[in-house]
């Protein structure tokens, strides 16, 4: 005779660094977020309004081009990219199911400068992977994916977020790129449903790369833990 006071509240799934436990994980947070996450990306579109209006400008030709390449690149690198890293932060957020809060990505600028230089860093790193050939440079992209959650979360400075990111994706890098490849996918299918489909598609993606974090961080700990013993 079965038990009544036996709980039927079905057990967590447990999370694998996979392509598909990661994609799983981060559609059920999806919609648990949903306003927050929705809101927060609509503020990250806002404040990437500049560097469209800037890339009209640069059509013109002239030097008025050359001044709003200039100021794009700038604020894109003082502003935007620093940004982009708060807002995975945020995401990493919903990942770990911890609560959610718009200033949540704004946290960067709590390690604002190493944001800034780890940005520049990474993008000098896997440009010369791309100039080399274009496998190399999709390899070290997929070596150096955790720097935005290592600079946010763990307050590294640009240099140590670099060096443990290369480390934490040893055995990862491949379900890295998998992660980007279905997710090229996923923002085409999105495209096809118009402006808020390709929104969704690109908050399921971002949260896929957060759960991964998120699993190979738990994973870790546990190693080192089990180390300490």
């Amino acid at each position: 005779m079965t038990n009544e006071n036996q709980s039927t509240v079905p057990d967590k799934p447990i999370l694998l660094a996979d392509v598909s436990s990661c994609y799983s994980h981060a559609w059920r947070q999806l919609w648990k977020n949903f306003f927050e996450l929705f809101l927060i990306a609509m503020i990250c579109l806002l404040i990437a309004v500049p560097t469209g209006i800037l890339s009209v400008i640069e059509e013109e030709g002239g030097i008025v081009a050359f001044y709003a390449l200039t100021m794009s690149i700038l604020y894109s690198v003082i502003i935007l990219n620093p940004v982009d890293y708060g807002v995975s932060f945020a995401f990493l957020k919903a990942a770990r199911s911890e609560k959610i809060k718009i200033q949540d990505m704004f946290e960067v600028f709590q390690n604002y400068l190493h944001a800034v230089l780890a940005n520049i860093l990474t993008g000098f790193i896997i440009g010369f992977g791309l100039i080399c050939c274009i496998v190399p440079g999709i390899i070290l992209a997929c070596k150096l994916a955790f720097v935005p959650y290592l600079i946010v979360d763990r307050k590294l400075d640009a240099i140590e977020a670099v060096k443990e990111s290369w480390r934490m994706t040893n055995g990862h890098a491949t379900t890295v790129f998998l992660i980007g490849l279905l997710g090229v996918f996923i923002a085409i299918l999105g495209l096809i449903c118009c402006f808020v489909g390709i929104i969704i598609s690109l908050m399921l993606i971002e949260l896929a790369f957060a759960t991964l974090y998120y699993v190979v961080s738990l994973k870790d700990e546990e190693n080192k833990l089990i180390q300490s013993k």
